[in-house]
């Protein structure tokens, strides 16, 4: 009866584990959308959060910089994520904007504990907003792969029947938040 017991606990620590990430990600998409739209809001901050720069994870006032914080405790090795910021400070390269009336979209940026991707690379190019230029759609999109706690197949067969994770007990995260913000 023991080893059948310790089979249930340990499946339920890889479960509950499981869970912990995926509201961590969830928060920290949502948390970096918002700060991508609103910035500091101090008078003296009064430019909108670049995604990252050449190093996100020094850049202190960078949407990814504030992402790996949030996911800092959770997470294993939150700096192992990638972040796809959409956001209008993306400006493509050497066009000093974004489009125009209708076409006035959000440029993409993703970027890793390394550094980021030209802006306006982000794969795939985000289409013009439907409602721009009144609304300009902001996003985050996390992606994040991890290891179960405790690996092998017997304590991991609730996620086995997930179709986020592998026999082996890696499972992939895709966390997106996405809100509009007023145009220009």
């Amino acid at each position: 009866m023991l080893p059948l017991l310790v089979m249930v606990v340990l499946n339920v620590v890889n479960l509950a584990y499981f869970f912990l990430v995926a509201v961590n990600l969830t928060g920290a998409s949502r948390t970096a959308t918002l700060y991508s739209i609103m910035g500091s809001s101090t008078p003296a901050a009064a430019v909108l959060p670049s995604s990252g720069g050449a190093s996100p994870t020094t850049n202190l006032a960078s949407v990814t910089y504030l992402t790996f914080q949030d996911m800092t405790g959770a997470l294993g090795n939150p700096t192992g994520a990638s972040v796809r910021v959409c956001s209008p400070i993306n400006i493509t390269a050497n066009s000093g904007v974004n489009g125009t009336g209708a076409s006035l979209r959000s440029n993409c940026e993703t970027c890793t504990s390394s550094g980021c991707s030209a802006a306006g690379a982000g794969s795939p190019l985000q289409p013009a907003d439907p409602e721009a230029p009144n609304f300009i759609l902001n996003q985050v999109l996390i992606t994040y792969t991890f290891n179960t706690l405790i690996p092998g197949k017997l304590f991991n067969i609730p996620l086995q029947a997930s179709p986020l994770c592998n026999s082996g007990g890696n499972c992939i995260f895709k966390r997106q938040a996405s809100m509009r913000v007023l145009g220009p």
